[in-house]
């Protein structure tokens, strides 16, 4: 038995339960963008995230914020405090983040509501960071979705 083995026995005397990240969330959603040519959509307060922002890190604040006219126009809903975001195309996809302010994604950003019953959200990052490269590789299309 390994040391790893070990230490799961350890801890886990009945076992450990595997679960799917459908299991363990509450809500899986992605968000929306207002339209980029209504300037009435923007400057705001509600903050919104891009993928771009979707870098190994919390999220504390957003770059850009909309309005209740961009929100109310647009498919973008609130997810809440420390919800995993997972990119899911573009230059930073299967990078993921902590949101720690309540706030608004595109539609690039698959932000897990994990169930604290289940799982501990700060896990589920951990694991999906230790995955990226699994994830990264099972990108497909022109953008890598």
């Amino acid at each position: 038995m390994s040391n790893l083995e070990e230490l799961i026995e350890k801890l886990c005397p009945d076992g450990v339960e595997y679960k799917t990240i459908r299991d363990i969330c509450k809500k899986i959603a992605s968000g929306g963008t207002p339209t980029a040519s209504k300037s009435e959509y923007y400057n705001g307060y509600i903050p919104w995230l891009r993928t771009q922002e979707v870098d190994w890190k919390d999220i504390l604040d957003t770059e850009i914020k909309i309005t209740e006219l961009g929100y109310n126009n647009s498919s973008t809903k609130w997810i809440p405090k420390n919800c995993v975001i997972v990119a899911m195309y573009g230059a930073t996809a299967a990078k993921v983040a902590i949101n720690k302010i309540p706030l608004t994604t595109n539609q690039a950003c698959c932000n897990l509501e994990i169930d604290e019953r289940i799982a501990e959200y700060k896990y589920v990052y951990y694991w999906l960071c230790k995955e990226y490269i699994n994830l990264k590789s099972l990108g497909q299309g022109s953008q890598h979705n």
